[in-house]
């Protein structure tokens, strides 16, 4: 009576053309309200764009060759993703590169959310900055928002379990009185609007989740374009002995990573107990107050066992993380010294080494997955288990089931199985972008370099450097310093144009004292030396940047063609572009693998047109006799005017400076001039150069009876050795572009993924878990419902019995399939990675030339952690939902054999829908999958010549490099996840 009455009321309400529509159009103003705000939120941010970046330009180049795009797109063409089209036609005809793809959106871009983050990090300054306040305050717009689509999404998705019992009870009720016309008439017309209503709700549901997942997304790619601007930034500024390479590049490899997916995850906070409430609400109206409580607490109860299970894997995820920080340190120093290990035949036992760190990280790696087995078992047993207890209680209470409440309830059930799995799921990414945002605050919060520079005035316009007595000494990696490397007893003053030398034996200190006024080595006592003036640096091991020979001199210059011309002259290149086809504009490889020591020393001995240089020469490095003319040449004469302070202990360049310190462990012996030095018989200069020519003529005892022969024929077979690896690399292709491969996925790929663990013989196993669960499962539900159609048709301990058995049959087969999907993923993993370390190890030096080492660091560490926990579960979930529609189909067609029509009908159009869009979206994910590399490897490459960089003040030029690179792969993200979500409409 009760149901019959609430139907009634139902049907009344609904009678009222007025009433039908408002419910029906409320959603949909909200949907179209939210969209609005939006689109007037990205034309107010565009405006302003136009306004500060190009003032007094006319909007006339809107409509470009491509048509519209997100920026000017509508809201219709938002809400259905029309804006995507032009994409999607050029990737039909066409293979798709990074030309096609329009430009990012301004709220995405790096510059604009970085400098949101820094302007929130900068007010929370006072009170102790907080990354997770910073980032949360830089989006609350966009989050507020797309609270907004969740919450519609939300409310329309409990339309369908709400709707079930009123459609069932019309179905029924349209049988029995099928003989009354009248009656039969306005049945009908209630059908209607019943079926209008669904369809209304799912469509609302599918058109808000997608703005709700995209949005969600477009936040995710703002704020990982803040952090990993910001992580560069600070990369460029924290002191020599702080956070290793493999560190920073996790960093951004994984951290930045987890925390821009937190984004999709963040309204699960309150949306959680927002599903369970309207959950609950359902059950009461259909079964009562009894059953609907025991609901909630075996929903409750599941959700307080998946919680130790979370907090284990968070534990498990930071050991994890810890392993793999390790991997990936050992893999950057592996790759940068690979050289070294081919020549000394060292390759095996590194890569053992690797393996044996690669075990570390599996252990761990292998019970994290066996507990996400668990919390994906109880995911699945969820529903069934809180079924059971809920009919139980309706049977013990004699509540009436019918198949209206029953097909409700369990449709309920199957809704609150996702805030039962997402309350452990989000515990777990609390827990591990927790430690992602720890350990780049930890980042953030590292002593920056510019603390140990004071740059001020000079008061005296002839002083350039000024050292007092101090100490310096290197900080261990506990924070704790060493003995003092450098320690200065005596103030000495640097006057303008000063060529000061500063020599010693090798390990005297000499390179120490240098970086000391750089500012690079920590002071522990005393006064900071003191550097007034523009700064510029050559290091002992030249660094060399990716791209040309003419970039590399300029260093962020603008080109002055005489003095350009000077230095090559002074730096003896001319001989060198003269050999290279390209001239000065030949591309540098990583590291400059394809120039010589010499080569590399004089493209980068004297690129900066600065007042104040410091040079750091050592030429045991440097074969070239040429080298040491350059030195002369750019001392006496391009540099004439300037200050110069060198490191050396070769004696040729000591006569000609003002002044010598003599360095010995670490402490300046000895200053004065040249003949100063040589009058003292007894000093320490006079016993290091008499020690430094009786070891030159040890070595070279042979030297003075063929040098008349010997020197010019040494010289000769060096620049013929140039000559030769000069033509020899340019026969090579190097620094090639990665590229993407094109078409369809080779079932090769599948076949070798398939197959690696245990030769695939598991495979089947899985799949029949996987079709027993579902037929055990599929045949509880129709029991129950079948059972409770007639009253009296079986009896209340074989109704509960047969469903028990059949519930608790589906647990077992689902609990098989994931401890066995857990053993392939580790055993996938495993294999997959042994092969290509291997691959990567035995491949000639000729693959290191042309491969940049940040590619290699990608696929060990992006690509290495996608495959560990991502690809088997989407690969095995394809094949499950595959499963799960042919099985739906069959039972439905049971009932009603026009679904098969329906289903012939709808497929081929799916196969057509997918085949017009897996084309871009195909090509899209591989770009995406390649963009990465070209960040990662900027990253490397300016943490290698950071204090380089420093001296220059050149760190806005590396900025606006890091953030394009960051943009170009932000506008790739952007448009594959809006692809994405297209396909999901």
């Amino acid at each position: 009576m009760k149901n019959n009455f609430e139907y009634l009321d139902f049907w009344n309400f609904l009678s009222e053309d007025d009433n039908i529509v408002s419910v029906v159009s409320l959603p949909m103003l909200l949907l179209l309200l939210c969209l609005n705000l939006c689109a007037r939120e990205k034309q107010h941010n565009t405006d302003m764009e136009q306004l500060l970046v190009h003032p007094g330009e006319e909007e006339d180049d809107d409509d470009d060759e491509d048509g519209e795009n997100f920026t000017t797109a509508g809201i219709w063409s938002q809400l259905t993703f029309r804006w995507l089209n032009p994409i999607f036609r050029k990737g039909r005809v066409q293979k798709l590169e990074l030309a096609h793809i329009p430009d990012v959106p301004h709220s995405e871009t790096a510059e604009n959310a970085s400098s949101l983050l820094e302007e929130s990090l900068g007010k929370q300054k006072l009170e102790g900055a907080s990354l997770a306040k910073a980032i949360t305050s830089s989006v609350w717009k966009s989050l507020a928002l797309n609270a907004v689509f969740a919450g519609v999404n939300t409310i329309a998705s409990y339309m369908g379990p709400l709707l079930i019992t009123y459609f069932v009870n019309f179905l029924v009720d349209d049988n029995s009185n099928s003989s009354m016309d009248d009656n039969s008439n306005s049945s009908i017309q209630c059908g209607l609007i019943l079926a209008f209503i669904f369809f209304l709700s799912k469509t609302l549901e599918s058109l808000s989740q997608r703005q709700w997942y995209f949005g969600a997304q477009r936040i995710g790619i703002r704020v990982r374009a803040a952090l990993m601007t910001l992580i560069y930034s600070k990369s460029l500024m924290i002191k020599c002995a702080g956070p290793t390479h493999g560190k920073i590049i996790n960093l951004v490899n994984v951290d930045v990573e987890r925390i821009g997916d937190f984004c999709w995850y963040i309204h699960g906070v309150w949306l959680l107990p927002v599903q369970v409430i309207l959950g609950l609400v359902i059950l009461y109206i259909n079964l009562g107050f009894l059953p609907s409580i025991s609901a909630l607490a075996v929903t409750i109860l599941v959700m307080v066992c998946n919680t130790p299970l979370a907090n284990m894997q968070e534990k498990l995820h930071s050991k994890i993380m810890e392993a793999k920080d390790t991997r990936i340190k050992m893999t950057s120093e592996i790759m940068k010294n690979i050289r070294i290990l081919k020549l000394h035949s060292w390759e095996s036992t590194f890569l053992q080494k690797l393996l044996q760190l690669r075990d570390t990280e599996k252990s761990w790696l292998q019970k994290y997955l066996y507990t996400h087995s668990a919390v994906a078992t109880l995911f699945w047993t969820s529903p069934t288990l809180v079924s059971v207890v809920t009919f139980g209680i309706c049977i013990l209470v004699n509540t009436e089931l019918t198949a209206a409440t029953v097909l409700s309830a369990l449709a309920t059930f199957r809704i609150l199985q996702e805030p039962i799995y997402n309350l452990p799921e989000l515990i777990s990414m609390i827990a591990q972008t927790k430690v992602s945002l720890d350990r780049i605050q930890e980042l953030i919060n590292e002593e920056d370099q510019n603390q140990f520079v004071n740059k001020h005035t000079s008061k005296d316009s002839s002083i350039v450097i000024e050292i007092k007595p101090s100490e310096y000494a290197w900080e261990t990696s506990d924070g704790t310093n060493k003995k003092p490397t450098i320690q200065i007893t005596e103030n000495l003053k640097i006057k303008k144009g000063q060529k000061v030398a500063v020599y010693g034996s090798v390990g005297s200190g000499k390179s120490s004292l240098l970086c000391c006024m750089l500012g690079e080595i920590p002071l522990v006592s005393g006064t900071l030396i003191k550097v007034y003036g523009t700064r510029s640096y050559v290091p002992q091991s030249p660094w060399i940047q990716s791209g040309t020979i003419r970039e590399n001199i300029l260093f962020g210059k603008e080109m002055n063609k005489d003095f350009y011309e000077n230095v090559l002259d002074g730096c003896a290149l001319h001989h060198d572009i003269n050999m290279w086809s390209d001239g000065d504009l030949n591309l540098v490889e990583e590291r400059g693998i394809n120039l010589s020591g010499g080569q590399k020393g004089r493209n980068n001995g004297f690129n900066s047109q600065e007042l104040f240089t410091m040079i750091q020469l050592h030429f045991f490095q440097s074969t070239s006799l040429r080298t040491g003319h350059a030195v002369q040449k750019c001392l006496m004469q391009l540099l004439f005017e300037k200050t110069v302070v060198y490191a050396t202990h070769q004696l040729e360049f000591l006569e000609a400076a003002d002044l010598i310190l003599v360095m010995k462990d670490g402490k300046i012996v000895e200053s004065g001039r040249y003949k100063e030095h040589i009058a003292c018989p007894n000093c320490e200069f006079v016993r290091q150069m008499a020690a430094h020519e009786e070891t030159i003529n040890q070595i070279n005892p042979w030297h003075e009876e063929n040098s008349i022969s010997c020197r010019p024929l040494q010289k000769n077979q060096i620049e013929v050795a140039e000559e030769n690896l000069q033509e020899s690399i340019s026969n090579w292709k190097r620094n090639k572009e990665e590229e993407a491969e094109t078409g369809r996925v080779k079932w090769s790929v599948y076949s070798t993924f398939l197959t690696s663990a245990y030769r695939g013989s598991l495979v089947p196993v899985i799949l029949l878990c996987q079709i027993l669960f579902q037929v055990m499962r599929m045949g509880s539900n129709y029991w129950i419902s079948w059972a409770a159609e007639q009253t009296g048709r079986v009896t209340k301990g074989m109704l509960m019995g047969t469903f028990v058995l059949l519930s608790g049959g589906s647990s077992i087969f689902i609990l098989g399939r994931t401890v066995l999907m857990a053993v392939v993923a580790i055993e996938t993993a495993q294999r997959l990675f042994h092969g290509m370390i291997t691959s990567v190890f035995r491949a000639p030096v000729s693959f290191f030339d042309t491969t940049p080492s940040s590619r290699i660091l990608s696929r060990s560490s992006t690509d290495q952690s996608t495959i560990d926990t991502n690809i088997p579960y989407r690969l095995a979930g394809l094949v499950f939902a595959l499963i799960q529609l042919l099985s739906m189909i069959m039972l439905m067609s049971q009932v009603a054999w026009q679904v098969i029509l329906v289903f012939l009908v709808v497929f081929p159009i799916s196969i057509w829908y997918q085949a017009y869009y897996i084309t871009t979206a195909r090509e899209l994910a591989r770009i995406v999958g390649i963009r990465k590399a070209p960040i990662l490897h900027h990253f490397s490459e300016s943490i290698a010549g950071a204090a380089t960089i420093r001296c220059f003040n050149q760190e806005q030029i590396f900025m606006t490099k890091i953030k394009d690179l960051v943009d170009e792969y932000s506008r790739v993200a952007f448009h594959n996840y809006a692809i994405m979500e297209c396909e999901q409409i």
